[in-house]
């Protein structure tokens, strides 16, 4: 199934980083965030992936073909001025899945709604995934495609509760304090993550309210779900977005330390078998796509 990322946003929030690169190309541990959702899809055996490519488009090329190039082992044939590449071994950090990617100027001003129209013409005709080049997740991709096809609506976007670095106080009414829960793990709104499973019938459906000048998230979502043709899957499990250069720092130190849980391509490389070890279901409504940890209303909710 093929996999569309948005890729070509300006992260103004994240303009420390991004005055010098585009957002999906941040590093998390050396590697590009990018990397990190695409070997995610890799890893539930989605390996056909669509970029929307706009601010600095042309790095995200690079990038891509460079990777395609030179990651893992290569042989360089002076006398023939030939270069190819050789069996990655033992490489943990190489690519070990066939990608194929298709990289899709949509413009540098274009917003979200209009990006995904634009990729119509590169996604087969058939159902697609959809996801956001800024947010990584455990969230199991087999139980969400099987929820989209048990319901036999347009569209599945997944809904999770963001980490949160601020405390919670469980206040009365009168004001008197009666708990406190210093760094909790979960937020209590749910918030739209991303990770959308799409039927192609959502161009058709949405065209009257999408263009160049519309987010996804405030015409074709609403307009979605006024036709109630969106459904939302509940994913309990880990989510997070480097909107700000603190999400980014936080998701490093995660790295560093091991406490990797988006990492699913490395629990399947331990399990042998293929599959991520981390499963998740549930489902529910509601909408909404969410920000910094502690502003989860950053996007226009619905």
């Amino acid at each position: 199934m093929k996999v569309a990322i948005f890729a070509g946003g300006k992260g103004s929030r994240l303009i420390e980083e991004t005055r010098i690169r585009p957002k999906p190309l941040v590093e998390i541990g050396n590697r590009p965030i990018l990397w990190h959702i695409m070997q995610h899809y890799s890893t539930y055996g989605h390996n056909e992936f669509v970029l929307a490519l706009g601010y600095m488009g042309d790095m995200i090329k690079k990038y891509i073909a460079d990777l395609c190039q030179y990651s893992g082992n290569l042989r360089v044939d002076f006398a023939k001025r030939d270069l190819y590449g050789q069996p990655n071994g033992i490489d943990p950090d190489a690519p070990r899945r066939p990608w194929i990617v298709d990289l899709i100027d949509t413009g540098e001003e274009t917003m979200t709604g209009g990006r995904l129209a634009r990729l119509e013409p590169y996604l087969g005709g058939e159902t697609f995934m959809l996801t956001y080049g800024d947010g990584v997740s455990n969230v199991d991709l087999d139980a969400l495609l099987a929820f989209h096809r048990s319901h036999g609506r347009l569209a599945t976007m997944t809904m999770v509760r963001p980490l949160t670095t601020f405390g919670h106080l469980v206040v009365r009414e009168d004001g008197l304090v009666e708990g406190f829960d210093e760094k909790p793990e979960t937020g209590q709104d749910w918030i739209n993550g991303g990770f959308f499973v799409l039927e192609p019938g959502v161009f058709e459906a949405v065209a009257e309210v999408n263009g160049d000048d519309v987010m996804w998230e405030q015409g074709p979502l609403p307009r979605l779900m006024e036709m109630g043709q969106l459904m939302a899957y509940r994913h309990t499990g880990f989510w997070y977005c480097m909107d700000h250069l603190a999400d980014k720092r936080r998701l490093e130190e995660m790295w560093k330390n091991g406490n990797r849980p988006w990492a699913t391509w490395e629990a399947a490389a331990r399990s042998g078998d293929g599959a991520s070890g981390l499963r998740r279901d549930g489902r529910g409504p509601n909408i909404g796509r969410g920000g910094h940890p502690g502003d989860w209303v950053r996007y226009q909710s619905l």
